[in-house]
């Protein structure tokens, strides 16, 4: 699938007022019927993340629906849900405890204008060079970190206060196992299973709102004495979310600028990646400058209700997509969905059990870990495994902040590091000349049904996007497509991500890449991560000359 470009005219205009063009009943159905489905999915997520913050249950709900709202009307992708989201749990949970809830607001105001700098000034696409290794770093630490808040609720234990640090947290819980309640157990595990099986066997139906709804009703039936949003919050409010302007204290502006920092970076980070995995799904191409003004405004605003920081969600903008989301007004659907469920349910939300809420995070926390990406680091160079290392450990014993500002330092030290390597100086001799007219694109003629694109230089993070040159053509590529990777100097792990991601839309479209040429130290890394299983060895070949002939053999009529 070919991926839909925007004219330079429609840069500056969100994607809600861009599908108006074309819009009609047939696609407003669909809108309807995801916005509704995501509305109902991000109910508990928007709760449990409040409560996890160390903030009131209605703190997510009014992210969710003013947040949600924007950055679908204002955003640069056509099917992006936003909202609060696990990314800022940690950090959220860290300001809130030091400086109060006027220092969350003020930080989120701080963090909303930074991404509206970095929107306008085109600055927003500098996300891009931050290393694989080091997101999914900040992402497992990140997991581990929200599994580790739910144990005290998902276990029922009788704990007054938990630490806000990682060691401090996993000994104060396991010093009180010995007081866990077997009735919040049963049900948050009951809870748990029901979610994992339902995500198996009934996809369609969301496993988190059966799970909620149902535990809910059994405790509630059977008068379980468990921790409920009444008991320890009092309920939430119904009503519409009330504007309130934070007290503005400006002794907080230099405490709350790193944290401010680090909540701009996640958010910019999230909310791009969450954009690319929404391309991917439904075939567009988002405005990353446009997604992170209205990322920018939404976080400006959300506080003004008293709502948590918001970014986009991967899961929710996924739940979008496959409940048949066409345009924006899915995204504005399940935050106005939110809002009815405020105004008119609000009550019933009192009885939801603490620890069904806990085994909804348990869910979410192990789905956004990426956990299956940890192989495939450890297939890469040292140097990559202890970019990814030092950064979750760092996230998860150290804070955020330091894991972000770690972080980019060993993102340029990793550049510095591999653009220096691809410099060679090396004597030109007959052999070497000889060696390169089996390389050389003049000599060696190409056959129809084969297209070839080189990369040239270093292919390593912030240089991937260069792939879509390949996606604007894609629909129109032959069956062979020959990458010459003789000039390639470098790759890292992004640009290894980037070639398996082409590799594999390439063979599910029917189509088959070879690539060529390869030099000492893409070809170490491919062989490490094993790309050779992937691809076929047969499809990995010395010099263009080789690739053409395999391309012959891939061209040639099947007897």
């Amino acid at each position: 699938m070919a991926l839909s470009t925007s004219t330079n005219g429609d840069a500056l205009i969100p994607k809600s007022i861009q599908c108006l063009k074309d819009y009609n009943a047939s696609k407003f159905l669909s809108d309807l019927i995801a916005g509704l489905t995501v509305g109902l999915v991000a109910l508990p997520l928007a709760m449990a993340f409040a409560i996890s913050s160390g903030v009131l249950p209605q703190a997510g709900l009014y992210c969710a629906v003013v947040a949600g709202f924007l950055i679908s009307a204002l955003g640069g992708s056509r099917t992006q849900i936003g909202g609060p989201t696990g990314a800022f749990v940690v950090v959220v949970a860290g300001i809130v405890q030091k400086h109060g809830l006027d220092g969350l607001f003020i930080c989120t105001l701080m963090a909303g204008v930074f991404l509206v700098l970095l929107g306008v000034t085109g600055l927003g696409t500098a996300v891009k060079y931050i290393p694989r290794p080091v997101v999914i770093g900040f992402t497992n630490g990140i997991a581990v970190l929200i599994a580790s808040t739910q144990l005290k609720d998902f276990f029922g234990l009788a704990i007054d206060k938990v630490p806000s640090d990682f060691g401090g947290r996993i000994s104060t819980i396991a010093q009180n196992m010995d007081r866990w309640s077997p009735q919040a157990t049963l049900v948050s595990t009951c809870a748990l299973l029901l979610i994992l099986l339902m995500a198996r066997f009934v996809r369609r139906v969301p496993g988190s709102i059966v799970a909620l709804v149902v535990g809910t009703g059994v405790v509630w039936f059977l008068k379980l004495p468990l921790e409920t949003i009444e008991t320890r919050f009092g309920g939430i409010p119904s009503g519409l979310p009330k504007m309130h302007i934070p007290v503005f204290r400006p002794e907080l502006i230099l405490p709350l600028l790193s944290p401010a920092l680090t909540v701009t970076m996640l958010g910019a980070i999230e909310s791009l990646l969450s954009a690319v995995v929404a391309d991917r799904m439904s075939g567009d191409r988002h405005n990353p400058n446009m997604e992170l003004c209205a990322q920018g405004i939404a976080n400006i605003v959300s506080p003004l209700f008293g709502g948590l920081p918001a970014t986009g969600a991967v899961a929710r903008t996924a739940t979008n997509i496959r409940s048949g989301a066409k345009t924006p007004v899915a995204g504005m659907i399940h935050a106005l969905t939110l809002l009815v469920i405020l105004l008119v349910a609000a009550p019933l939300a009192k009885h939801i059990p603490l620890c069904v809420l806990a085994a909804i995070l348990f869910v979410v926390s192990y789905n956004m870990g990426e956990w299956s990406e940890i192989p495939e680091i450890l297939k890469l160079s040292k140097a990559d495994i202890a970019v990814w290392l030092i950064t979750f450990a760092l996230t998860v014993f150290a804070d955020l902040t330091v894991a972000v500002e770690a972080g980019m330092i060993l993102a340029a030290l990793l550049y510095i590091m591999k653009v220096t390597a691809t410099t060679t100086v090396a004597r030109v001799t007959p052999e070497y000349i000889e060696e390169g007219r089996k390389h050389s694109l003049q000599s060696v003629p190409l056959p129809e049904g084969v297209a070839v694109y080189r990369i040239h230089g270093p292919f390593l993070f912030g240089a991937t996007d260069k792939l879509a040159l390949i996606d604007e053509e894609f629909d129109s590529l032959p069956k062979v497509v020959l990458l010459r990777l003789r000039n390639m100097t470098a790759i890292d792990a992004t640009g290894l991500h980037a070639l398996e991601n082409l590799a594999e839309r390439l063979r599910k479209s029917g189509r088959t890449m070879v690539v060529c040429g390869v030099r000492d130290q893409p070809a170490r890394l491919l062989s490490q991560a094993e790309f050779h299983v992937m691809l076929g060895e047969e499809n990995i070949v010395p010099s263009l000359a080789d690739a053409v002939r395999r391309a012959e053999e891939l061209l040639a009529p099947k007897a």
